[in-house]
């Protein structure tokens, strides 16, 4: 087994019809961006009736059909928020957590203390996060993962990682392993795949690479590390 195996994104969730929510991070081959992506999949109309929509350098998930929503608590949030050099990226709510917690001095695992995994049983599906902090024309990035320590929610085990940028090189983490019911939880490291140049040759890789029948939304930002200009895609199946 090699370790050090920088797997292609699509081959990766080849065949996987529910992987879940995910989160990307890494920087291009050429060493000049910083890539953050994210998706969501649904099985359920309520899961299924969102789109991704970006206001001021934030990306939330919102109703498509507003009169159609059951319940907002869990699908409902920003999923992408600035704070002045870092770029937060998370499957819920806790984006607002883990901006707080930098207003007030923490890092993001400190501030991911407060939470725990969705109160979602039998699923209890993790809380995913990233994070890229930027500087001197480079930047590092930390990810977590909030998951069940049992079947019956009885405790919160965190797990939390801590990457250097290097070219060519991103980390994939996902809430599920596959479908299933319950659905079985992430399992082991953030997996290492393969970062292109090209925004549009990644998005369209990765959204291609989702089932069509689960995926809902995608959004993937490219960061110039030299400008600072960002380049963005967002796609919705329900546009």
């Amino acid at each position: 087994m090699d370790i050090y195996k920088i797997n292609d994104i699509a081959e990766l969730l080849d065949g996987n019809t529910y992987p879940g929510r995910g989160i990307v991070i890494g920087k291009t081959a050429d060493g000049k961006k910083a890539v953050a992506a994210y998706f969501i999949m649904g099985r359920s109309a309520n899961s299924r009736n969102r789109v991704f929509t970006e206001r001021d350098g934030a990306v939330f998930t919102e109703p498509f059909d507003a009169s159609k929503v059951e319940d907002p608590s869990l699908i409902i949030y920003a999923a992408v928020r600035e704070y002045e050099n870092k770029l937060i990226v998370t499957n819920g709510d806790q984006t607002d957590t883990v901006y707080e917690g930098l207003q007030n001095g923490m890092g993001m695992f400190a501030s991911l203390t407060k939470r725990e995994f969705e109160p979602d049983a039998p699923n209890l599906t993790p809380r995913i996060s990233g994070m890229l902090t930027f500087a001197d024309g480079d930047f590092t990035y930390e990810m977590s993962i909030l998951k069940s320590i049992d079947p019956e929610g009885t405790g919160c085990a965190r797990y939390g990682y801590s990457y250097p940028s290097v070219a060519g090189l991103g980390h994939f983490i996902h809430t599920y392993v596959c479908d299933g019911n319950p659905i079985p939880t992430f399992q082991g490291e953030p997996e290492r795949v393969a970062i292109s140049d090209d925004i549009d040759e990644f998005s369209d890789k990765l959204w291609n690479a989702l089932d069509n029948d689960n995926k809902i939304s995608l959004y993937v930002r490219y960061t110039d590390l030299k400008t600072g200009e960002k380049t963005c895609r967002l796609i919705n199946k329900n546009a």
